[in-house]
């Protein structure tokens, strides 16, 4: 038998995860050479009447030839990379080119791109027609394990992040770490902080084994960043799968995300990746937590370590608590004139809570280094 380029004896065969929603049950696949399959995936998953790629120039620049068995000689639409591009003016300008391109409802939005592309390209498929398929080719680790998996698809507003958006799941998601050996240490840092979150949240033994197999993880070792990748995909589809629309189960998946948001709102979305900000997010909940006698000391302290260990954060010394707490109250996690706020009780669970007060905020603003 011969063996598909994609499967090479040296490659392990890649990790299927099946995601159920009630409007949408498709798969993940991960696994090294699998973006050599996303042709026979498409097929398969009935995306291929008409294909729209939508990537970014750096992401095209480096990755176009990857594609030349899908697209052929078709140009992709390229839109601004970086969080800045994450506005109603971008939507905008891809809904003219599907326009221009003749796309009917049969079409395919193909989303090749980190978290950004991917969250825009998504809106773009929600909305335009009143949606139209979408796949995501993630080629950044934090689209790997998180963005590119669960619906969740918009752009940001001068007031606050992802503010205008919708759900609008996915066809196939084709996770390649391939993608991962050109990507700036910095980057691949910031997907590392997500993947910190989903251990907290769901499972100590991911967490172990990152801080067990860091080095090899930052040298981007496929039998040792699958394993990762996948476990972290796997926690993110269970949860979805039981909670697509953020009811209730779903909102763990934003420990570190209030004060995250906020921290990037208050830069203007323009020095820190999510990731980053992300990371103070979590040291700054799991410090209320620690405080309230819900998160052990020595879980607190393990969580500090890993973050220390990943990488220097940009410094936050500029931002006031003032600027944070007003970025914090025009989150969308507040519902009902209420915060509502994810602590971790111990590492690999959490709880939600909604009584979090100004003065635990201001807390935990001081302890990532934020003051009046």
């Amino acid at each position: 038998m011969t063996l598909p380029a994609s499967q090479t004896p040296a490659m392990k065969p890649p990790i299927h995860i099946d995601v159920k929603t009630s409007s949408q049950a498709y798969q993940i696949h991960v696994g090294e050479g699998i973006v050599d399959q996303l042709d026979q995936l498409l097929k398969d998953s009935g995306g291929t009447q008409q294909i729209f790629a939508i990537s970014s120039p750096p992401i095209w620049k480096l990755h176009s030839s990857t594609f030349t068995n899908v697209l052929g000689k078709t140009k992709p639409l390229l839109m601004p990379d970086g969080e800045q591009a994450k506005t109603m003016q971008t939507i905008e300008r891809l809904h003219e080119a599907l326009i221009k391109g003749k796309a009917d409802r049969g079409a395919t939005v193909v989303s090749i791109g980190g978290g950004v592309v991917g969250d825009v390209a998504g809106f773009a498929a929600a909305t335009y027609l009143r949606g139209v398929r979408l796949v995501h080719v993630p080629t950044t680790l934090l689209a790997q394990v998180d963005s590119s998996i669960g619906g969740k698809v918009g752009v940001n507003h001068a007031l606050g992040k992802n503010l205008i958006g919708a759900f609008h799941q996915p066809i196939v998601v084709v996770t390649d770490p391939q993608f991962l050996e050109t990507l700036p240490r910095r980057e691949f840092r910031a997907g590392m902080y997500e993947v910190v979150k989903y251990a907290v949240i769901a499972s100590r033994k991911l967490f172990e084994r990152v801080n067990h197999d860091l080095s090899a993880i930052f040298d981007r070792e496929p039998s040792v960043l699958v394993p990762v990748i996948a476990e972290s995909c796997r926690i993110k589809a269970a949860i979805v799968s039981k909670d697509e629309r953020e009811g209730d189960l779903r909102r763990t998946l934003n420990f570190g995300h209030t004060v995250g948001h906020a921290i990037e709102a208050a830069s203007q979305y323009r020095r820190f990746r999510h990731g980053e900000a992300v990371a103070y997010g979590m040291l700054a909940a799991a410090n209320i937590a620690k405080s309230r006698g819900l998160f052990p000391s020595a879980d607190y302290s393990l969580l500090a370590e890993l973050i220390a260990k990943l990488g220097p954060l940009p410094s936050v010394n500029d931002l006031t608590i003032n600027q944070l707490n007003n970025a914090i109250r025009l989150d969308k996690k507040v519902f009902e004139g209420r915060l509502h706020m994810v602590l971790p009780t111990k590492m690999g669970n959490t709880m939600i809570v909604d009584d979090v007060t100004d003065l635990e905020i201001q807390a935990g603003l001081k302890v990532i280094g934020i003051h009046s």
